[in-house]
């Protein structure tokens, strides 16, 4: 299995550090799942081989969440069987974590020599691990737990380097109740009904956040021949017909552009609405929100950008958080040339207009000069990257990427310097000059010619700058599905009730989900109007619509008081609103106006 080498110091702004220390071969958990008193307990197994003379102490990322038992470690070879109890501390690190500090046996420890340290442990109510009672799943008949990991929150399921710059592979052994199936993100998987087990195997490194779990009331249907369907009973029937045989089209459409597809597995698990983002690429395995099938198009964006991840994120992962538009731009990128592939160049620019027009929706809010627009921000250490997490990361990555594509002349010769690009750093973590470095070794006519220096489209700007996007692609290949859409918000946009007559010449009835979405973000931009008709004109058809489309319109209803429609907002909002409340990491967006919709607002990381 491949190794990643120790990373570089100064990767580790998210982490207590000591991972430079150590190479982390391989990670192993038996654990059993307690639901009546919403526990996990058992152990944790880390293969670790010193890259340094003199260790003493093992750093773990911690949290004040997880109660440790013991420690002990053995030194494989060395004769001795009995493992060697050691003591430990528990020290405050940030306010999402603490660190394990670790005693180790002087004599055992060697720069090559490996050794297997064992940490017995109990989690409690950790923020990666979510306990949901019956009446918070779907089909409130039977509880459910899964976790989070993303982007630090798997220091609370189980001590670790939390940080993406360190990989490995791993396996898990997992005792339940009877009637729960347990998945996880894995390659391999075993079962054993008698003794209620279940055994997991990783034969590919990852980083720690990649380590995923889900278990309940769980079946599932093939969908293709390396992805099946997962969701609780009463959900299944319904995402199957929404996937259909899609998952292996769009896995076909991924592998041409970018080369195999690295996991096997290609699975899909469909949670209930309290699941904290849309959705989550763990490989082998993504976990989607269950409220997202509302919204076929959003569904079929939200399911091909966790694909694209495959490549871009979990083969080859940012090794810091502060670039974390490696993973996100990139996989943004990616998702639009499949889709651009499987669907055509003008659905590609309807989905990329309302992304960049809430990508400069959020500049308006923060201004061009605030930090978070820069695409690699500078954090303090201990600062959570999930403040971090936002639109720039995926929008201005994506620009940045798209900048690299036109540069190198056809897309068709950017695709196969992507397909290069993880063909070299597969299984490995890397900074923002690794990517620029190999792009410009592929591409040396354009290293000869200062293209880094560019005037306005420095590389050095585009990274540490803020503001908009230096460059953005064009979109004109979606002007049939746009302009219909900019044309009805004039005519709504005049200060006078606007001529109803031209008004119902567009016939939104056959407009797609992203078109009517891009019509209310825009007059949500001009909001509150001078009159009322709006509300008179379209309120019977956006009620019998989807989520993304509702969200918008009861946001027109609240800022345009139309007093009438008022009781539908507080409907909508026990319908969809967690009782957790709702994070983000896909396409956030912090902007008042509007904010982000349901399948936006619960945080592809």
């Amino acid at each position: 299995t491949p190794q990643t080498p120790p990373p570089a110091p100064g990767r580790f702004r998210s982490s207590v550090r000591a991972a430079d220390c150590f190479r982390l071969n391989h990670l192993h958990l038996d654990l059993r799942l307690n639901f009546a008193v919403k526990e996990m307990s058992g152990w944790l197994v880390l293969d670790l081989v010193p890259v340094q003379p003199g260790v003493q102490s093992l750093v773990l990322d911690s949290h004040p969440s997880l109660l440790i038992h013991s420690i002990d470690c053995k030194v494989p070879g060395s004769g001795q069987e009995d493992p060697m109890s050691l003591t430990y501390r528990v020290d405050p690190f940030t306010d999402y974590g603490s660190a394990l500090n670790i005693s180790l046996p002087e004599a055992a420890v060697g720069p090559g020599r490996l050794i297997q340290v064992t940490v017995r442990y109990t989690t409690t109510d950790g923020p990666a691990i979510w306990w949901l009672d019956s009446e918070l799943t779907c089909g409130q008949s039977r509880p459910l737990v899964f976790t989070q990991g993303h982007s630090v929150c798997n220091r609370s399921f189980f001590p670790c380097f939390d940080t993406p710059a360190v990989k490995s592979t791993y396996t898990a052994t997992v005792r339940v109740p009877d009637g729960v199936t347990v998945l996880m993100s894995a390659s391999r998987s075993l079962y054993s009904k008698q003794d209620r087990v279940f055994q997991f195997s990783m034969e590919h490194p990852v980083p720690s956040y990649l380590v995923a779990l889900v278990a309940g009331e769980l079946q599932h249907v093939d969908v293709g021949p390396r992805s099946r369907v997962w969701a609780e009973p009463c959900l299944l029937s319904c995402a199957v017909q929404k996937l259909g045989g899609s998952v292996e089209r769009w896995l076909g459409v991924a592998e041409e552009l970018f080369g195999p597809y690295l996991w096997g597995r290609c699975d899909i698990v469909f949670l209930p609405p309290s699941f904290p983002i849309v959705a989550m690429e763990n490989p082998c395995l993504t976990f989607i929100i269950a409220s997202i099938l509302e919204s076929s198009e959003f569904l079929l964006i939200d399911v091909i950008h966790e694909i694209a991840h495959g490549w871009f994120g979990n083969a080859v992962t940012n090794a810091t958080w502060e670039e974390m538009w490696l993973s996100e731009g990139l996989a943004t990128y990616a998702q639009r040339r499949i889709t651009t592939e499987a669907y055509g160049e003008a659905f590609t620019c309807l989905e990329t207009a309302v992304r960049l027009d809430a990508l400069h929706r959020q500049l308006r809010l923060l201004g061009d000069n605030n930090p978070v627009s820069k695409l690699q921000v500078k954090f303090e250490p201990g600062v959570n990257p999930s403040t971090l997490m936002n639109l720039f990361t995926y929008e201005k990555g994506f620009c940045f990427v798209s900048y690299l594509s036109q540069l190198s002349g056809d897309v068709r010769r950017f695709d196969s310097f992507l397909r290069d690009y993880i063909s070299e750093f597969k299984f490995k973590s890397v900074v923002a000059q690794d990517l620029i470095d190999f792009f410009l070794r592929c591409f040396p006519e354009l290293r000869d010619t200062a293209v880094t220096q560019r005037e306005g489209l420095e590389f050095d700007r585009w990274l540490n700058g803020s503001g908009p996007p230096p460059y953005e692609p064009d979109l004109s290949g979606g002007g049939a599905l746009t302009r219909p859409v900019q044309d009805l918000c004039e005519l709504w946009r005049t200060g006078d009730a606007p001529d109803l007559q031209a008004v119902m010449t567009f016939d939104l009835s056959t407009w797609s989900t992203f078109q009517i979405v891009l019509f209310l973000d825009r007059m949500l931009d001009h909001s509150p109007l001078a009159h009322g008709a709006l509300s008179g004109c379209y309120s019977s058809l956006f009620d019998g619509l989807n989520a993304e489309v509702q969200i918008r319109w009861l946001q027109m209803v609240v800022r345009n008081t139309f007093y009438p429609e008022l009781p539908r907002v507080r409907a909508f909002l026990q319908k969809h609103v967690s009782p957790h409340g709702n994070t983000t990491k896909h396409y956030v967006n912090v902007t008042p106006n509007p904010p982000p919709p349901p399948s936006s607002s619960v945080m592809d990381i």
